[in-house]
C-alpha cells in the first residue's frame, strides 16, 4: 500500500490535483473526469434529452457522411480521432466509409486506457473488417509518433465540442501546435457547440436528474480512491453558470461548509461556499470559428450543421 501511494504521489494526476487545489481560486482539470466510473456517467449524460450536443453531432454525421467522404477524396488515409471515448458518433462515419470501400485505418487516441480498450473490443465485434490501431497518451506525442510511421494523408477528428474545454488563448495555442504536426493537405474535422438560447445551454449542463452533478462530483471520489484523500463528497454541490456574451459555460464544485481535506501529506482548507472550478465549455459564433481558423493557419473547406443549427462540424485543411 505504501509503494502504491508513493507512486500515486508522483503521478501527473497527483501533481495536477495538488497544484490545482492550492491555487486561488481552486481549479481541477476536466480531463480527470474520465476514470471507469466517469466514463459510464458520461455515457448516461449523452443519453439525456436536454444534452443536445451528442444528438446534434450524430445527426450531422448521418446527414453529411457521404459529402464528407467525397471531400476527403478517394486516396488512402489515416483517420485519427483525438479523444475518441466510446466512438458512438464516429461509428456512423466508420460504417459508411467501410461500406463505400474507402481505404483507411482508424486510429483512436484517448487519455483513458479504459475507454480505449473498451472501444477496440467493441469495434472488433461490430466492425470486424475495420483496421484499428488504438493509441493512449498525449495527443501531440501520438501525432509525432504517427508521422514517422505513415506518409498517408491524415484526417484528424477533434469532435464533440472538445475545443470548448479550452480558453480562447489555449484553443489558439492547441490548434497552432496541431497545425505544425500536420502535413500540407491534411484535414481536420472539428466540432463546435454554437451560441444559442442561454436556457438551452444551462439545461444541458444542469439536468434535473442530477447525472451531471454526479459526473462532476465523481472527480472528488476519484481523488479519494486513487490519491487517498478524505473529501466528504456530500459536503460539496455542483453549480453551473453560462455567460451569453463570452459564450462560457462553467461548472463548479461548491463547498457547503468550512472544511479541511487531507491529500498526500498536504492539508487543503475550504471556506464555506468556496468553489473549485472544474470545467469550461465555450460556445462559439461562426465569426469566432473563422477567426480561430485564421489564427491557427487553417483554411476552411466546409461547414456541416444539424437541422436546428445548434452545432457545427467544420472541415479545415492545412495549406
Amino acid at each position: 500500500m505504501t509503494s502504491q501511494r508513493t507512486a500515486s504521489a508522483t503521478s501527473q494526476f497527483a501533481k495536477d490535483v495538488l497544484v490545482g487545489l492550492q491555487n486561488h481560486p481552486k481549479k481541477l482539470s476536466s480531463r480527470y473526469f474520465y476514470d471507469a466510473a466517469g466514463d459510464q456517467l458520461f455515457q448516461d449524460i449523452m443519453k439525456m434529452p436536454t444534452y443536445y450536443l451528442t444528438d446534434c453531432e450524430y445527426e450531422i454525421f448521418e446527414t453529411h457522411r457521404q459529402k464528407l467522404l467525397e471531400t476527403i477524396g478517394n486516396q488512402p488515409f489515416d483517420l485519427i480521432e483525438l479523444g475518441a471515448g466510446d466512438g458512438y458518433k464516429t461509428k456512423v462515419l466508420l460504417r459508411h466509409f467501410l461500406s463505400e470501400g474507402a481505404d483507411f485505418q482508424y486510429q483512436p487516441v484517448d487519455i483513458s486506457h479504459h475507454a480505449l480498450a473498451k472501444l477496440e473490443m467493441d469495434l472488433g465485434h461490430s466492425l470486424p473488417n475495420l483496421r484499428v490501431q488504438g493509441l493512449s497518451g498525449d495527443y501531440f506525442q501520438v501525432l509525432e509518433q504517427l508521422s514517422t510511421q505513415s506518409t498517408l494523408r491524415k484526417v484528424i477528428l477533434f469532435i464533440g465540442a472538445n475545443i470548448g474545454n479550452l480558453t480562447r488563448e489555449q484553443a489558439t495555442d492547441f490548434l497552432q501546435h496541431l497545425y505544425r504536426s500536420m502535413a500540407p493537405g491534411d484535414l481536420l474535422l472539428i466540432g463546435f457547440d454554437l451560441k444559442k438560447d442561454p436556457q438551452v445551454i444551462l439545461d444541458a449542463y444542469n439536468d434535473p436528474e442530477g447525472i451531471t452533478a454526479a459526473f462532476n462530483l465523481n472527480l472528488l471520489h476519484r481523488i479519494n480512491r486513487e490519491l487517498g484523500a478524505d473529501f466528504k463528497v456530500d459536503a460539496f454541490r455542483h453549480w453551473e453558470t453560462y455567460h451569453p456574451g463570452s459564450g462560457a459555460a462553467r461548472s463548479y464544485l461548491v463547498s457547503r461548509q468550512a472544511q479541511t481535506v487531507h491529500l498526500l501529506g498536504k492539508t487543503i482548507h475550504f471556506e464555506a461556499w468556496e468553489t473549485i472550478d472544474v470545467e469550461l465549455s465555450l460556445k462559439y459564433s461562426l465569426t469566432d470559428i473563422q477567426h480561430l481558423a485564421e489564427q491557427a493557419g487553417f483554411s476552411t473547406v466546409q461547414y456541416f450543421f444539424d437541422q436546428r443549427q445548434y452545432f457545427t462540424d467544420v472541415l479545415w485543411v492545412k495549406g
